[in-house]
């Protein structure tokens, strides 16, 4: 899919950007151009020594933020394939900080757009948030502005070939920022803190989330929402599987937080299908045949009402298969 095509990035020194530079390299050997695009020269730096040019030739570090159309559009320029991974996504961070969060989330995701039309991109594939799903925080309110727009520029297309859809998916386990690497950094102080002790969440690795943006990339007809079948955690499962001997004091959810997370609302519902492997949430006005697309993916409509919470999942990650999945995916060196 990717042999002789180029690739960006944004965000691409991230956990994911890594992740998803180093899936290209090992699958498509013959990729024309990865390029990583971010604002953060020092990652740049960094990652640039596990890529030496005499070994990957192909890459290329672009130093831009989203919020530089202009510079979106020169880093664009001769670009087949385009995944945004950017996001400034801490929700208390943003909820101190509104005015940033807007003009990095929404105001570079219309930049992104634009200068995917401008420079003549295939296809773009943008990465969501299980917190865009009915949003009480700014953060999840300002991806799933994101997210609508990426849909809508489908429909402004004209007769651009261009696609853009969208990739939600809940805790990438490992991530920065997130609970995990966090415990495992305060388990040697003796104390994990516990926001909420009935908190779940949905959970991916990041091959999962690699996974599901390639399958994106080579699939999506344009305006489609993709949602993976992924398992849950309890917090306190967490706390257990890293900390057992640990206190675990309460101390409140944190601004714009949420006891549960959703990645499909019963509203999405009328417009959700069950590909197997994923859900997909089809755009209310695409630019294809609804029942061609039922056709070729086999896709089942999911009952009226249908919504995909993480406080009521059927599929639960143990303490057990959480300290396999650390061990694997986290800290290789982490022993409980």
């Amino acid at each position: 899919m990717l042999n002789n095509k180029s690739v960006l990035i944004t965000g691409g020194t991230g956990s994911l950007g890594k992740a998803l530079t180093r899936e290209i390299f090992a699958k498509w050997p013959e990729v024309k151009k990865v390029i990583v695009f971010s604002r953060d020269e020092q990652k740049q730096f960094q990652m640039a020594q596990e890529y030496p040019e005499d070994k990957f030739p192909q890459i290329r570090f672009f130093i831009g933020d989203v919020r530089d159309e202009k510079r979106l559009v020169r880093a664009f320029n001769g670009v087949d394939y385009v995944i945004h991974a950017a996001a400034m996504k801490h929700v208390p961070i943003a909820e101190y900080n509104p005015d940033e969060c807007i003009k990095t989330n929404i105001g570079g995701a219309q930049n992104v757009i634009h200068a995917a039309f401008e420079a003549g991109v295939k296809r773009v594939v943008a990465l969501s948030t299980d917190k865009a799903c009915a949003p009480i925080n700014l953060y999840g309110a300002t991806k799933l502005t994101s997210d609508k727009l990426f849909i809508a520029a489908n429909n402004i297309s004209g007769s651009n070939p261009i696609k853009f859809s969208v990739v939600r998916y809940g805790n990438v386990m490992g991530s920065n920022g997130s609970v995990i690497p966090f415990f495992l950094s305060r388990r040697t102080e003796g104390v994990l803190p516990i926001t909420d002790p009935d908190m779940t969440r949905f959970n991916i690795s990041l091959k999962g989330g690699v996974n599901m943006v390639m399958y994106a990339l080579e699939h999506a007809w344009g305006g489609e929402l993709f949602v993976p079948k992924i398992p849950s955690y309890r917090i306190m499962d967490v706390a257990e599987a890293i900390g057992p001997d640990c206190e675990k004091p309460i101390i409140g959810i944190r601004p714009g937080e949420k006891v549960h997370e959703e990645m499909i609302t019963a509203s999405d519902s009328y417009n959700t299908y069950d590909l197997g492997k994923y859900y997909v949430i089809l755009p209310s006005t695409p630019k294809w045949k609804i029942s061609d697309f039922v056709n070729q993916f086999s896709a089942k409509k999911v009952k009226a009402g249908f919504n995909y919470n993480s406080g009521e999942n059927h599929d639960w990650e143990t303490v057990d298969s959480l300290r396999k999945l650390i061990s694997e995916h986290v800290d290789s060196t982490f022993k409980y």
